[in-house]
C-alpha cells in the first residue's frame, strides 16, 4: 500500500540560535564543551547577554526537526509533530517548517508560554556545544500526535531527546504503540551520549520490544553496552533493532541491515561546525531507504550529505544543494 509520507518525525521544537566561539568563552562560562547540556531560562537570559542575540544565525531545529526537513529537501514527503508557543519564535519555526515543504499538527490554535531554543556554540575546531532550554516543547504530549498520519507514514522516526520529559517519552512510546499497530516501520536516534547515560531506562521504555531501525553515533553506542570496543556495542544494538547505522565521524559509518555489515567510507572535508551532522545523515539515509536505493547507496548519499553539513556553519544545507548530492553518488555508482 502506497503511503502517503516517506517519514513522520516526533521530536522537539527548538529555535537554534548559533554562535562561534572560544574554548576560553567555555571554560568562564563554566559550560561542558561537546555536550548538549538542559538549563533553565535564567541560564540561558545570562548567556545570551555574553554572545548577543545579534551575533545569532537562527533556524527551525530540534534534532528530528533538522532530519525531517532533510528528508523533504531531498524530495520525500514527511510530517513533523512538536510544539511551540504563541510567541515570535514559534511565529518563526511555523513559517519554516512550512517553507520547508513539511506538514505539521501547528496549524492549530497555539498556546501561552515560551518556545524552546538552543544556543549552539561552535569553537574553531568544529566541535558544537548546546545549552538548551526547552520552554513549551517540554510538555510536548500524545496531544501533538497525529494517529492518522502515523499510519499512514512508511517510517516513524523517534528523537531520543524526548526521553528528558516525561510526557515526552510518554508520546513517543503511544507513536511507537501507532506506528506497529498499522505496519509502519519505526526508527529512534539516541540524539546524545548524555541521553544514554543518564536516561537509560527511559531509552528502553521508548525501544519498547525492539527497533525496526536505530540510528547513533559511536560514542552513544559505545555508552548503550557500557564498553570501550565497538564490537561489543554492535552486538548490544542488535539486542534492541533489526537493523541500525552508526555514524563514526572521520571513520565513517557502520551499517547492519540485518543480514550482513556495511561499511560506508568517509568523505573528507575540512569540518567548521558539526551541528546537525547526526540529524542530516538519518535524514538522508531514511530518504534513500524510503526511495528504493540500497543501504549502501542510502549510506553514501548519507555521508555525503553530512560531510557537506559539516563543511558550512549550519545544521541544513541550501535547499538546492540536495539534488546535486544525489546526482554526484548515484552518478559516482554508474562510472
Amino acid at each position: 500500500m502506497e503511503r502517503k509520507y516517506h517519514v513522520y518525525g516526533v521530536g522537539n521544537a527548538l529555535v537554534d540560535m548559533e554562535f562561534s566561539v572560544e574554548d576560553d568563552f567555555l571554560h568562564t562560562t563554566h559550560i561542558g564543551k561537546g555536550l548538549m547540556t538542559l538549563v533553565d531560562q535564567n541560564r540561558q537570559i545570562e548567556l545570551l547577554a555574553y554572545l548577543g542575540h545579534g551575533n545569532a544565525r537562527w533556524s527551525c531545529g530540534g534534532s528530528a526537526a533538522n532530519t525531517i526537513v532533510a528528508v523533504t529537501r531531498f524530495g520525500g514527503r514527511a510530517f513533523y509533530s512538536c510544539k511551540v508557543a504563541n510567541d515570535e519564535l514559534g511565529d518563526f519555526y511555523v513559517d519554516d517548517l512550512a517553507e520547508a515543504g513539511v506538514d505539521s499538527n501547528l496549524h492549530t490554535e497555539r498556546t501561552d508560554g515560551d518556545t524552546g531554543r538552543c544556543l549552539v556554540m561552535v569553537t574553531p575546531d568544529a566541535e558544537r556545544t548546546m545549552n538548551t532550554y526547552l520552554g513549551i516543547t517540554e510538555t510536548l504530549s500524545t496531544d501533538e500526535l497525529d494517529a492518522a498520519a502515523i499510519s499512514n507514514s512508511r517510517y516513524l522516526y523517534i528523537e531520543g531527546y524526548l526521553v528528558s520529559s516525561s510526557t515526552g517519552r510518554a508520546a513517543a512510546i503511544e507513536a511507537r504503540q501507532i506506528a506497529q499497530a498499522a505496519g509502519t516501520q519505526v526508527a529512534l536516534t539516541f540524539s546524545d551520549p548524555a541521553m544514554v547515560k543518564y536516561f537509560r531506562e527511559g531509552l528502553s521504555e521508548m525501544l519498547g520490544d525492539g527497533l525496526d531501525l536505530l540510528f547513533c553515533n559511536e560514542a552513544e553506542a559505545l555508552a548503550w553496552a557500557d564498553t570501550d570496543d565497538l564490537a561489543i556495542a554492535v552486538k548490544a544494538l542488535r539486542s534492541v533493532s533489526r537493523t541500525f547505522a552508526v555514524t563514526r565521524g572521520a571513520k565513517g559509518a557502520l551499517l547492519f541491515d540485518g543480514v550482513e555489515f556495511i561499511e560506508i567510507a568517509p568523505h573528507e572535508v575540512h569540518a567548521v561546525d558539526t551541528n546537525g551532522a547526526g540529524d542530516m545523515f538519518a535524514g538522508a539515509f531514511l530518504y534513500g531507504i524510503t526511495e528504493g536505493h540500497s543501504w549502501e547507496d542510502a549510506g553514501r548519499i548519507a555521508s555525503a550529505a553530512s560531510a557537506r553539513v559539516v563543511s558550512s556553519f549550519g545544521p541544513r544545507l541550501e535547499a538546492d544543494a540536495h539534488a546535486g548530492i544525489l546526482a554526484d553518488v548515484l552518478e559516482e555508482k554508474v562510472i
